[in-house]
Protein backbone atom coordinates (compact mmCIF):
# COMPACT_ATOMS: atom_id res chain seq x y z
CA UNK A 1 0.00 0.00 0.00
CA UNK A 2 1.58 3.22 -1.10
CA UNK A 3 -0.11 6.53 -0.81
CA UNK A 4 1.86 9.74 -0.98
CA UNK A 5 -1.03 12.11 -0.23
CA UNK A 6 0.39 14.66 2.22
CA UNK A 7 3.20 12.28 3.15
CA UNK A 8 5.77 15.09 2.98
CA UNK A 9 3.66 17.16 5.38
CA UNK A 10 3.30 14.21 7.77
CA UNK A 11 7.05 13.54 7.56
CA UNK A 12 7.74 17.17 8.43
CA UNK A 13 5.49 16.76 11.48
CA UNK A 14 7.50 13.66 12.45
CA UNK A 15 10.84 15.42 11.90
CA UNK A 16 9.67 18.21 14.20
CA UNK A 17 8.62 15.61 16.76
CA UNK A 18 12.11 14.05 16.62
CA UNK A 19 13.81 17.45 17.09
CA UNK A 20 11.53 18.40 19.99
CA UNK A 21 12.15 15.10 21.80
CA UNK A 22 15.86 14.61 21.11
CA UNK A 23 16.81 14.97 24.78
CA UNK A 24 14.35 12.27 25.79
CA UNK A 25 15.78 9.90 23.19
CA UNK A 26 19.32 10.49 24.42
CA UNK A 27 18.33 9.98 28.09
CA UNK A 28 16.37 6.80 27.47
CA UNK A 29 18.18 3.52 27.04
CA UNK A 30 19.30 3.00 23.44
CA UNK A 31 16.37 1.01 22.09
CA UNK A 32 13.46 1.52 24.49
CA UNK A 33 12.30 4.70 22.76
CA UNK A 34 12.42 3.01 19.35
CA UNK A 35 9.78 0.48 20.38
CA UNK A 36 7.36 3.25 21.32
CA UNK A 37 8.33 5.82 18.69
CA UNK A 38 5.36 5.34 16.35
CA UNK A 39 2.90 5.24 19.23
CA UNK A 40 4.34 8.36 20.85
CA UNK A 41 4.62 10.35 17.63
CA UNK A 42 1.31 9.41 16.02
CA UNK A 43 -1.04 7.98 18.63
CA UNK A 44 -0.80 10.07 21.79
CA UNK A 45 -2.35 13.22 20.32
CA UNK A 46 -4.51 14.17 17.37
CA UNK A 47 -2.80 15.38 14.22
CA UNK A 48 -5.78 17.58 13.40
CA UNK A 49 -8.61 18.53 15.72
CA UNK A 50 -11.95 19.66 14.37
CA UNK A 51 -14.40 18.38 11.81
CA UNK A 52 -14.12 21.38 9.48
CA UNK A 53 -10.31 21.55 9.57
CA UNK A 54 -10.17 17.80 8.92
CA UNK A 55 -12.54 18.02 5.97
CA UNK A 56 -10.45 20.82 4.45
CA UNK A 57 -7.25 18.83 5.01
CA UNK A 58 -8.66 15.84 3.12
CA UNK A 59 -9.24 18.00 0.03
CA UNK A 60 -10.57 15.90 -2.85
CA UNK A 61 -8.65 12.80 -1.71
CA UNK A 62 -11.19 11.64 0.84
CA UNK A 63 -12.15 8.48 -1.08
CA UNK A 64 -8.52 7.50 -1.63
CA UNK A 65 -7.78 8.09 2.06
CA UNK A 66 -10.78 5.99 3.06
CA UNK A 67 -9.55 3.20 0.80
CA UNK A 68 -6.09 3.28 2.41
CA UNK A 69 -7.69 3.01 5.85
CA UNK A 70 -10.03 0.19 4.82
CA UNK A 71 -7.16 -1.85 3.33
CA UNK A 72 -4.96 -1.27 6.40
CA UNK A 73 -7.62 -2.15 8.95
CA UNK A 74 -8.89 -5.16 7.00
CA UNK A 75 -5.33 -6.44 6.65
CA UNK A 76 -4.33 -5.80 10.28
CA UNK A 77 -7.56 -6.36 12.20
CA UNK A 78 -9.78 -8.39 9.87
CA UNK A 79 -12.43 -5.67 9.90
CA UNK A 80 -12.81 -1.91 9.60
CA UNK A 81 -13.19 0.16 12.77
CA UNK A 82 -12.82 3.78 11.66
CA UNK A 83 -15.99 5.85 11.58
CA UNK A 84 -15.86 7.31 8.06
CA UNK A 85 -18.62 9.79 8.85
CA UNK A 86 -16.18 11.71 11.08
CA UNK A 87 -13.51 13.57 9.07
CA UNK A 88 -11.35 14.01 12.19
CA UNK A 89 -11.20 10.24 12.73
CA UNK A 90 -10.44 9.67 9.05
CA UNK A 91 -7.55 12.17 9.02
CA UNK A 92 -6.02 10.93 12.24
CA UNK A 93 -6.21 7.26 11.25
CA UNK A 94 -4.67 8.05 7.86
CA UNK A 95 -1.85 9.99 9.53
CA UNK A 96 -1.32 7.05 11.92
CA UNK A 97 -0.96 4.67 8.94
CA UNK A 98 1.38 6.93 6.96
CA UNK A 99 3.26 7.57 10.20
CA UNK A 100 3.97 3.85 10.45
CA UNK A 101 5.76 3.97 7.09
CA UNK A 102 7.67 7.13 8.05
CA UNK A 103 8.84 5.71 11.39
CA UNK A 104 9.87 2.46 9.73
CA UNK A 105 11.95 4.37 7.16
CA UNK A 106 13.50 6.47 9.94
CA UNK A 107 14.47 3.45 12.05
CA UNK A 108 15.87 1.65 9.00
CA UNK A 109 18.08 4.69 8.27
CA UNK A 110 19.31 4.67 11.88
CA UNK A 111 20.19 0.97 11.57
CA UNK A 112 22.10 1.62 8.34
CA UNK A 113 24.19 4.34 10.01
CA UNK A 114 24.92 2.22 13.11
Amino acid sequence: MTNDFKKAEIKEYFDDYIKENKDWFEEDSPNDWKDELHHNAFNTDYYIIGRHRSALWLEDEVFNVVEVIKEYEQSNFGEVFTDFSEPEKVVNMYVYIIGEEIVSDYLNQLDEVA
